[in-house]
């Protein structure tokens, strides 16, 4: 099932700039009803791949979104167009933070968490600048609000990155530390990070500095999980670590719910 959505909320017309989104699809729960999970793609990526994917996981009771991001041009292919959750000149912490497009994707998200009932557990995840996205969402979750200061209202319950990096890793600890609410929601988050060592995209480095950023800036709740030879993809034995690691986490009911 898919449907379209073309505008990304708050955190983009505050900033002045509209981005026009794909086609979102949505992966409807086999069993009983217990969380939904935004689920974000790759630089160049659309939401139909991941989908696919998702569909055939041990996870009745999950509803996945997975959301297509808007083309734009990116630095690190020398401005040409293709889907990006926002701008980037080098796959990794260490280059420029685009804080717009991050703070409109990350609104993006949380507009289509919003209408989610309110018994349900939500969270967010993704691969590579999915995942860099997802770990923004959590940041900013943490925060209590948007890097251009606008309030973020969703309340996570799991937060996923597979091959990623944490943008705006070096202002974090400010950020966290200056609050003692932030503190105490970053503590409680639960966060789950994978890497493989062979990955030669998102270097196995950047992956691993990123884990250490967030948990001594007060992420307690981190697991960090590594795969020798893996490289810039994902394999089943990653996706049954994701899936039982969920399964703990939202206390999930087996497959027969």
């Amino acid at each position: 099932m898919s449907y379209n959505r073309t505008t990304a909320g708050s955190g983009s017309r505050a900033t002045g700039r509209s981005f026009e989104y794909g086609r979102t699809h949505v992966v409807r729960p086999k069993g009983k009803h217990q969380a939904t999970i935004v689920w974000l793609h790759g630089l160049g990526d659309n939401g139909s791949s991941w989908s696919q994917l998702l569909e055939n996981l041990p996870l009745p009771n999950i509803k996945w979104i997975c959301p297509t991001a808007p083309s734009r041009p990116v630095a690190i292919f020398g401005g040409f167009p293709c889907t990006a959750w926002f701008d980037v000149g080098e796959l990794s912490e260490d280059g420029p933070d685009d804080i717009e497009g991050l703070d409109a994707s990350a609104a993006h998200v949380a507009n289509l968490l919003s209408t989610e009932p309110n018994d349900i557990k939500v969270g967010v995840g993704g691969f590579s600048m999915g995942a860099a996205t997802a770990l923004y969402s959590a940041t900013c979750c943490a925060q209590g609000k948007y890097g251009n200061g606008n309030r973020y209202t969703i309340d996570l319950s799991v937060v996923i990155g597979l091959s990623g990096w944490l943008p705006c890793a070096r202002s974090l600890r400010n950020k966290i530390e200056g609050s003692h609410e932030a503190a105490r929601r970053a503590a409680s988050l639960p966060l789950l990070l994978c890497h493989g060592k062979g990955d030669d995209v998102v270097q196995y480095t950047h992956g691993e500095k990123s884990a250490t950023v967030l948990s001594s800036t007060g992420f307690r709740n981190l697991t960090f999980r590594t795969y020798n030879g893996l490289g810039h993809y994902t394999v089943p034995q990653e996706m049954d670590d994701v899936c039982n690691w969920l399964t703990l986490c939202l206390n999930l009911e087996g497959p027969r719910s």
